[in-house]
């Protein structure tokens, strides 16, 4: 392969000294009757030795950059100058700094859109809070209740514009601390209240009071999530349930982000938490892509489920984030279970050197 490469790169000067080597041997026998054909095959000779050794030694260096190249592309590092830059490589330079300054461009742009939705969230915030207390003097129950699920789900809608904001924000806060599981738990109860009462379910809490490494705000928005989905999805009659537990394991376990944090849980145990809910469930063709991006379901394209599949896409970039494990499994018709996978510490008041 590297050879054919040499070749594609060399032939045409290959093909240019053959032509004159060609037309230099038939000038010599033709044209100089009177020397001796000895005389030619001996420089013929010696041309050939030093173009060999010198051709030689050229792809030999070639042979080593080509193996050096193939082994630094398996590298997620800049490679240029481990290889001693390529040729012309004041073009390159040129063309990168081009291609730097054009994405520095975007990325101030990107920002600066970013900035502008959350002040933006933050202005309607005001006169939505306003809505919501001008709507408890309905007097008519009926429509009060209605207005105010419509207000819910825009306060919603923009809680949920911010944190996605957020979390694309190169700037992305994110402390790592002892919080109290139920903390959490009991804080998306709260932010999910209104619709957990509207469709009337019973919440059942089976968890022991254990504290875990993590960012609270972001664990809540994860919960949101899988509460939200569990409102959404559930049937239109019947009786709904959510219930919470947890279910602790000793010694270590291998987290593909919280390597990194190896010094912070020695003598640690693992926490899962599991949020179930009896709702419609999830296709078994559907479960492997839940937390892809968009995903919406197979079933769910008839209009009655008001959904843009980045919810719990969001929610899984956020748990990767934060070195805990997302899954989920379910039993079509029957329930659906995510499982949260957290470190747990040595007990309250532990402060990790």
């Amino acid at each position: 392969m590297i050879g054919v490469k040499w070749f594609q790169r060399k032939w045409r000067a290959y093909v240019v000294l053959c032509l004159l080597i060609m037309s230099y041997n038939l000038y010599f026998i033709f044209l100089m009757r009177t020397t001796r054909v000895e005389y030619l095959l001996y420089l013929d000779l010696l041309v050939l030795v030093f173009l060999t050794v010198v051709e030689g030694t050229a792809f030999f260096d070639f042979w080593k950059r080509e193996r050096r190249k193939k082994v630094s592309l398996q590298e997620d590092e800049l490679i240029g100058e481990a290889l001693h830059g390529p040729e012309d490589s004041e073009v390159f330079e040129h063309d990168l700094l081009i291609l730097e300054k054009r994405l520095n461009e975007k990325f101030a742009e990107n920002c600066d859109l970013q900035d502008y939705v959350t002040k933006w969230c933050h202005e309607f915030k005001i006169p939505l809070s306003a809505a919501m207390l001008l709507s408890e003097k309905i007097r008519d129950t009926d429509v009060r209740t209605d207005m105010r699920e419509q207000l819910e789900r825009m306060n919603w809608q923009m809680n949920m514009m911010m944190q996605g904001c957020r979390l694309q924000s190169p700037l992305f806060d994110m402390q790592i601390r002892q919080v109290p599981l139920e903390r959490c738990v009991r804080a998306s109860i709260r932010n999910n209240q209104f619709f957990l009462i509207r469709k009337k379910f019973q919440i059942d809490m089976q968890m022991e009071e254990v504290t875990v490494y993590t960012d609270e705000v972001w664990l809540t928005y994860i919960l949101d999530q899988i509460l939200n989905n569990a409102v959404k999805y559930a049937e239109p009659e019947g009786e709904h349930h959510i219930r919470f537990r947890t279910e602790k394991t000793a010694g270590q376990a291998a987290f593909s982000r919280t390597e990194a944090f190896a010094g912070l849980f020695e003598e640690a145990f693992t926490v899962k938490l599991f949020v179930e809910d009896n709702g419609e469930g999830i296709r078994e063709s559907d479960i492997r892509r839940v937390f892809e991006k968009g995903f919406t379901g197979s079933g769910h394209h008839n209009g009655r489920y008001k959904s843009t599949g980045m919810g719990l896409y969001l929610a899984g970039r956020i748990a990767e984030r934060l070195g805990h494990e997302l899954s989920v499994e379910s039993c079509y018709g029957e329930y659906t279970r995510f499982c949260i996978v957290l470190r747990a510490g040595r007990g309250e008041g532990y402060s990790p050197a």
